[in-house]
């Protein structure tokens, strides 16, 4: 293959009572003697944040960038080692931006748990996966606040942020809390949830102008939690419950899982018809009102929108109540894999080749362009399909240079991108990454299956899928 580049509520009541507080906006300090434990002295940070990854990591910059003091914590040593030495994991996220809030003493990156005893406010930002089953997995919320209680002190506020089914902070995180530490939510330590909005590799996106819904366990926790995230964002929006904040995380990324399944299905139908689900979808946006885009893809990735659905899907069962229409989409979207795999077969015929022995290349990992986020990415159930059907797979990203082991990439872990250009029989592309726009296919002599609509130089073997 040759390929040109032209640029490779109601306050909770407790048997404990404390006296009233009052607070310092300007440092979430509490001021009073109810949670005086003689430890004041030793409360260097205004923040903690548990986990460094995807999530906390953007999340403790944008409270250092404000000049908030912030502790990043993570079980795993060799993040804040990295963090420490001013080195970014992520790759949206560059060096300077790490050097420069650890030179200036802003954030402060460990894997000592006790050490959360000197923050004023502790934001818990873990994985929520799925168990094989589909199937809730809470043990990293359930470690991680095992973690914490120890450590936990009077007037800490505990807020988490993983996405979760309703009812999550109430019914599993304040009894771990309250008993590991011996405290009380609500008057002796203070709890909320507030779901993450981080769209990574958009850069018209920043916390500052996404608004922060906010849900408390009782009203001091809400109103401590929005003085909390009004020092990031413009607009704090409070809700009546952790559970209605929980709940609103859920109907987000299911409203997208819903939308995205009708496209990808109307995507298959429109395919047979001889139309252009593109055009289509451009041609509809136009309307004014009544409307609003998705676009259709090789699959779901990413760790919100092919999980967290099935949450909700989960806790519903408890109340009698099977979530059709959420299932419906979630078989849809699954499939679409195999969709693409259909169409390189499809190439593949038309070039007189068997899948079997043919070279695949694969153009992207990400879930999504221009990040290296490959959790859940649906090209790797489609290099496992056309590898189980005898094919020889290779990939390319230049934001994923190892495939590093993940729950849906067992089979393919340890593999490194190979260069371009790189000979195979057909070339498909699963990420719209910039690098790949700058790419001139037209000369390219072997079949190409475009899964994003991004190709505009197209060879005369082109195939959208």
């Amino acid at each position: 293959m040759a390929m040109e580049a032209r640029a490779p509520t109601i306050p909770v009541e407790s048997h404990k009572r404390m006296e009233t507080h009052d607070f310092k906006r300007a440092g979430l300090r509490v001021v009073g003697t109810g949670d005086d434990d003689g430890t004041s002295s030793s409360r260097n940070y205004d923040v903690a944040v548990v986990g460094l990854g995807y999530v906390g990591l953007p999340l403790c910059l944008a409270f250092a960038k404000k000049g908030v003091s912030v502790l990043g914590v993570d079980t795993d040593p060799e993040k804040p080692k990295a963090l420490q030495a001013g080195q970014s994991y992520i790759r949206h996220i560059d060096d300077q931006a790490i050097s420069a809030v650890v030179s200036n003493r802003r954030f402060t990156a460990t894997d000592d748990f006790a050490r959360l005893s000197e923050a004023e406010a502790i934001l818990i930002c873990v994985p929520t996966p799925l168990t094989a089953n589909r199937v809730p997995d809470l043990s990293y919320v359930e470690s991680t606040v095992k973690s914490i209680a120890p450590h936990l002190r009077h007037g800490q506020l505990i807020v988490l942020e993983s996405t979760t089914y309703p009812g999550t902070t109430d019914e599993v995180v304040r009894p771990l809390l309250e008993e590991g530490s011996g405290l009380c939510a609500g008057t002796d330590f203070y709890l909320a949830y507030s779901p993450e909005r981080e769209d990574p590799g958009n850069p018209k996106s920043n916390f500052e102008n996404v608004p922060k819904v906010v849900g408390g366990y009782s009203a001091t926790c809400l109103e401590r939690a929005k003085v909390l995230y009004g020092r990031i964002v413009a607009e704090v929006v409070p809700v009546s419950s952790c559970r209605i904040a929980e709940a609103t995380k859920l109907m987000e990324n299911i409203f997208r899982s819903v939308n995205i399944a009708l496209v990808n299905e109307l995507k298959v139908i429109y395919s047979r018809m001889g139309i252009d689900v593109w055009e289509v979808i451009r041609a509809a946006a136009t309307k004014p009102f009544g409307y609003m885009p998705f676009y259709p893809g090789p699959g779901l990735g990413g760790h919100c929108i092919p999980i967290d659905p099935f949450y909700l899907t989960w806790k519903a069962l408890e109340y009698g109540h099977h979530t059709r229409l959420i299932e419906l989409a979630g078989e849809i979207n699954t499939a679409m894999p195999e969709y693409v795999v259909s169409r390189v077969i499809d190439a593949l015929n038309d070039a007189g080749k068997p899948v079997k022995g043919s070279r695949i290349l694969v153009l992207g990992i990400a879930y999504k362009a221009d990040v290296d986020d490959d959790r859940e990415s649906p090209s790797y159930a489609i290099m496992q399909s056309l590898e189980q059907r005898g094919a020889e797979v290779f990939y390319n990203d230049p934001h994923v240079p190892k495939i590093k082991e993940g729950r849906s990439n067992h089979a393919i872990a340890g593999r490194d991108s190979v260069d371009l250009p790189y000979e195979a029989d057909v070339v498909v592309l699963c990420t719209g990454h910039r690098e790949y726009l700058e790419i001139d296919f037209s000369r390219m002599e072997v079949p190409l299956v475009d899964c994003r609509n991004v190709v505009h130089m197209r060879p005369q073997a082109y195939y959208a899928a």
